[in-house]
């Protein structure tokens, strides 16, 4: 059996957070690899530390002690501006609210990432047009989100995610505002992604359905990461 690479390595993390006077610990010691090209899903209660640690994996927020390398960068150790600019382009976010900008069309929403390369306009145009068509909503780009489905509009948002191109998608409860069968669509299509165009999804979720279509399930409690994982047949 192929034994594959490590796209993230996470050893001895420690994260907490300052309430008044008080030291809240979050992130105990976790100690974690993804592989490339992995679906994950990250599950445990209200509290236990899971957007946080995707928040330290996304570059967004700073650990305490301990280290995380992505693709053999250390990022723990870049600069606020090295930081932003590495996250840039290595990064995808899915968010649970699709987070679209309403007067912007979904042509448009999807483009934002790409405002901040170099990339020429016609270059933007069809980026754009390619990530729209692989989340079939190319008759839909000239559609503002109120105009559009709540699948629809995380369609839009997983587009935007992915448009420049980056290694690692991460979604923090990407269904969680879904009916189930939009819920379905996002999660086939989250799929299609990892086998189709080799991403690598890291995926916060409450729900145990979303949690079976990942190749890998984690658990996180009181923030203790489990050491026995699940993996879907």
């Amino acid at each position: 059996m192929e034994t594959k690479t490590a796209i993230v390595q996470i050893k001895n993390l420690f994260k907490s957070y300052k309430r008044g006077n008080q030291i809240i610990p979050v992130l105990q010691d976790i100690t974690l690899d993804i592989a490339d090209n992995e679906f994950m899903a990250l599950m445990g209660p209200s509290g236990s530390g899971k957007s946080t640690l995707l928040n330290l994996i996304a570059g967004i927020d700073k650990v305490d002690s301990g280290s995380v390398s992505i693709e053999g960068i250390d990022i723990t150790s870049l600069s606020e501006t090295g930081l932003a600019k590495w996250r840039s382009s290595h990064i995808g976010f899915i968010f649970q609210f699709y987070n679209l900008i309403p007067v912007l069309t979904a042509f448009e929403n999807a483009e934002l990432p790409l405002l901040l390369t170099g990339l020429s306009r016609k270059e933007r145009k069809e980026h754009v047009e390619m990530a729209l068509q692989i989340v079939n909503l190319s008759d839909r780009m000239k559609h503002y989100p109120s105009q559009l489905s709540g699948g629809q509009q995380q369609r839009v948002a997983i587009a935007r995610a992915f448009v420049t191109d980056p290694a690692i998608l991460v979604a923090d409860e990407p269904t969680g505002d879904l009916d189930r069968a939009s819920a379905k669509e996002i999660l086939d299509l989250m799929e299609r992604l990892v086998h189709e165009l080799g991403k690598t999804i890291i995926m916060v979720t409450h729900d145990p359905r979303a949690a079976e279509k990942a190749h890998i399930i984690r658990h996180l409690d009181k923030g203790i990461l489990n050491a026995n994982t699940q993996t879907s047949l």
